[in-house]
């Protein structure tokens, strides 16, 4: 109900008192959808923040906002220095307007889910033009037309909402006589029209702001601004709570998931094995039979003495004697067992992970809110740990026919490169009497520079340089050995002692 008729129109009222003669110092945005009113009036300045996304829009009035320095856009510049002459509340409709100084008007339309500031959403262009004398509606609440219309009522009385309905529901509306609901409807009527309280409330798991007390109450109020904005921020809050949580329970039925599945298939495998014991039974067969058995043969049949006890027929290497034959058997069976035991340890171990997962599945949909839920967070460990920003690179670096070229982001790191990062059997590079990149080409044992590897790094030091829209550029090539730095000289600034010249076209 933060943006019912019924609640606006106590709002405006409530503002009415503050604004008037107040004047518009600012009206920026910062981020979308949102916008940022900035009044100056005799004690600290007054701001209404319009948050307008589509899946919520509310106003709310921050006590101070600091605007940031980046990122920010001024907005209705012709508001900036009009003075508030009054605030009208358009009857039985979800809007307001700021009355201004020169015949200007700030009109607010809260809409739902499709809030909007007028002027503010380009694709409201309607809106642009629109006359704010057409803006009032009337309703009949007479008797007669309730009767008249009760089978339609909801959408005559258009400034209830759902909430309101759902309150008269709850109230056995339905139950009572035609003249009963008007009755109840004219007393409710009243009640939103002079609440004595405003409240924040939880109803079907989901955060309400009502003229009633519906559903479990929160919080109550008595001022209307103070209400709006300590809605706000417990909406955004919950929000945010809401959404940390079902990413932190996907991402715990996710681990669920594949546990279970390793261990369902895990499981298969280890009952598969402990129900194959062949190896075991053909080893102690041929042992038993070892005077039968003649070498050279492929393959035996001989009768179990495990039931149920039928003839087995079992596959040999006729290169091996049956002893051998037995003793590779043997160690199959062996290394069955090690499998058995390898798979029972891994299972044990996925269990205790499975139950530890279920318990953190159980623990973070119990949490209560958002402050509940990171301290569960930090104490489980499972708040994902912030990566390390590496620092950045002094140099741009780039590679052509296995060789490493380097190259200098700014007078700094030009420095960098060359007195810390160079080494003597480098080769460096320089656009010559022009301020740009200083390039290197890494040494590399045993191999001398490529003449098309020197005019590639050529062409990038003239392309990081002043004389890069010139069609020929002068570069500077030298062992970075004859390159030194003096004391006192300014970043980027060295001597060269020996150098060669070439000419390149400047390259990215």
């Amino acid at each position: 109900m933060h943006n019912n008729y019924y609640f606006l129109r106590q709002l405006s009222q409530a503002l009415e008192k503050i604004l008037l003669r107040t004047v518009i110092s600012e009206c920026f945005s910062q981020s979308k959808d949102e916008l940022i009113i900035r009044f100056e009036t005799d004690s600290k300045p007054f701001f209404i923040k319009a948050s307008l996304l589509p899946s919520f829009s509310c106003l709310s009035f921050p006590d101070d906002f600091s605007r940031a320095r980046k990122n920010s856009v001024d907005l209705f510049g012709q508001l900036i220095g009009q003075r508030v002459q009054s605030v009208r509340q358009f009857k039985n409709e979800r809007s307001f307007a700021l009355i201004l100084s020169n015949d200007l008007s700030l009109l607010f339309k809260m809409l739902g889910k499709e809030g909007a500031l007028d002027l503010f959403k380009s694709s409201m262009t309607q809106d642009a033009e629109i006359d704010l004398s057409t803006l009032d509606r009337e309703i009949d609440w007479s008797l007669e037309y309730f009767v008249k219309h009760q089978d339609k009522i909801q959408s005559h009385y258009f400034t209830f909402g759902k909430l309101l309905w759902k309150y008269l529901d709850e109230q056995h509306f339905d139950s009572v006589s035609p003249e009963q609901k008007w009755k109840a409807i004219q007393q409710l009527v009243q009640q939103l029209e002079n609440p004595a309280q405003y409240y924040i409330a939880s109803r079907e798991q989901s955060l309400v702001f009502s003229l009633l007390p519906v559903g479990s109450v929160i919080k109550e109020f008595k001022d209307p601004v103070r209400a709006t904005t300590e809605f706000y921020y417990a909406f955004i809050q919950q929000q945010a709570f809401q959404q940390e949580r079902a990413a932190l329970l996907s991402s715990i039925r996710s681990k669920l998931e594949s546990s279970e599945s390793y261990y369902r298939k895990n499981e298969e495998k280890l009952f598969e094995i402990e129900n194959d014991n062949n190896y075991k039974v053909w080893a102690d067969l041929i042992m038993a039979n070892l005077h039968t058995l003649k070498p050279g043969v492929e393959k035996i049949v001989l009768p179990s003495f495990y039931p149920p006890y039928d003839p087995v027929e079992i596959k040999l290497k006729k290169e091996l004697a049956p002893q051998k034959n037995a003793a590779v058997y043997y160690r199959k069976a062996k290394n069955q067992h090690i499998e058995i035991e390898r798979l029972q340890k891994t299972l044990e171990g996925k269990r205790k992970e499975i139950e530890n997962l279920n318990a953190q599945l159980e623990r973070a949909g119990s949490a209560a809110d958002l402050k509940a839920l990171r301290a569960y967070l930090q104490e489980s460990g499972l708040k994902p740990k912030e990566k390390k920003q590496l620092p950045s690179l002094p140099y741009h670096e780039f590679e052509h026919k296995g060789f490493r070229i380097w190259v200098g982001k700014n007078a700094q790191s030009n420095d960098e490169l060359t007195v810390r990062l160079g080494y003597k059997e480098d080769l460096w590079l320089h656009a010559k009497d022009v301020a740009g990149s200083h390039v290197l080409i890494k040494h590399q044992a045993g191999k001398s520079f490529p003449k098309d590897v020197i005019e590639r790094a050529a062409q990038l030091a003239a392309y990081y340089s002043k004389r890069k829209n010139e069609s020929l550029c002068p570069v500077v090539v030298t062992p970075k050995k004859f390159v030194r730095k003096r004391k006192g000289d300014p970043a980027g600034a060295v001597v060269v002692e020996r150098e060669e010249v070439i000419m390149v076209e400047a390259v990215k």
